[in-house]
């Protein structure tokens, strides 16, 4: 049987121009695997640096691009039970998810609700535990606590937006320009303002003066400082990016006089210390939430395998309000 996957063999700085699609011969299934139809896989920050060379985890050459998705089982091997073929399944982080089909251990599969949307269930590993995991791993925040991001209008800005209403938080969100501002409103942000000097004067205008106990910052730059401003004395300012390109910038007298913390957060680095009891926790939960409607994420345009290039140059482009999914097994690409 013919399958078609999205691969590269090099790295270079436009990672549209690395990435194609090619034809590859599925082998007999081995015992204890699963086929696995792949239906969703987005494109996220980290796929386009890793086509790029720039993230901090390469995989070795050549590659099948993707690191997160949702498939349907179409085929078990020998000794497999469990999950029954029908089975829409989570596939595992890192496996090469911009392909038609997968061969899986059948063991590290966990099944999801089979009457959610998969397209919203795909970006269910990277952006929404991003989210979840900087609002609750390093400040105690309570009902009615302040919390303010910039880079607002990403996927993880918009997920986070929509938890921390859920656990009563307040959010500032700050975006890098005007145009971006409905997008965020629409996603259920009161606030939203556009990045700038007078930031944090701002910021306390929108807030009658709160105290702002936590910042999340994925753009770095001078940005970095912006929200460091922004914050409480002995407030917490967490890192995750760096979508200006350039490095934080922040005054040591902000360190020094007001006692603010400086941390950063990696997905990849949380996955290697978390037990497997807090990872099922963690997932568990936001796939709670989105069976029932409670998070969701915009979606810009879906594409096939054979416009995987056009896909990831619209994915590297800084103007999306919306996240660009690849559906391996799809029709063409439709914007939605």
């Amino acid at each position: 049987m013919k399958a078609k996957k999205a691969q590269y063999s090099q790295r270079g700085p436009v990672p549209q121009d690395v990435i194609g699609a090619v034809e590859f011969e599925l082998p007999a299934l081995a015992p204890g695997q699963v086929r696995v139809a792949v239906l969703a896989a987005p494109i996220n920050p980290s796929d386009v640096l890793t086509l790029t060379g720039e993230y901090g985890l390469l995989p070795p050459l050549p590659a099948t691009g993707g690191n997160e998705g949702v498939g349907r089982v179409i085929e078990c091997g020998e000794g497999v039970a469990s999950p029954a073929v029908g089975s829409l399944v989570l596939l595992p982080v890192g496996c090469g998810t911009w392909t038609t089909h997968l061969d899986l251990p059948a063991k590290h599969l966990v099944e999801l609700p089979h009457d959610v949307d998969p397209v919203q269930l795909s970006m269910l590993t990277v952006n929404p535990p991003t989210a979840l995991l900087m609002l609750t791993e390093f400040v105690d925040l309570q009902p009615g606590d302040w919390v303010i991001q910039n880079a607002a209008n990403s996927a993880v800005g918009g997920y986070l937006i929509q938890l921390a209403k859920l656990r009563g938080l307040n959010t500032i969100n700050v975006v890098r320009r005007a145009s971006a501002i409905e997008a965020v409103k629409e996603s259920g942000a009161e606030h939203v303002v556009v990045d700038a000097e007078d930031l944090p004067k701002r910021v306390r205008e929108a807030t009658g003066g709160a105290h702002v106990k936590l910042a999340i910052d994925c753009v770095g730059g001078v940005s970095t400082e912006n929200l460091a401003r922004c914050l409480d004395e002995g407030g917490t300012l967490v890192n995750y990016g760096a979508m200006s390109g350039e490095r934080c910038m922040i005054s040591p007298r902000y360190f020094v006089f007001r006692d603010i913390t400086l941390r950063g957060f990696w997905l990849s680095q949380w996955f290697k210390q978390a037990t497997p009891q807090k990872r099922t926790e963690v997932f568990g939960h936001i796939a709670g939430l989105i069976a029932e409607g409670k998070l969701q994420a915009r979606v810009q345009a879906t594409y096939d395998l054979d416009h995987i290039k056009q896909a990831v140059q619209a994915a590297a482009s800084g103007a999306r309000d919306g996240k660009i999914i690849v559906e391996p097994n799809g029709p063409p690409r439709a914007a939605i």
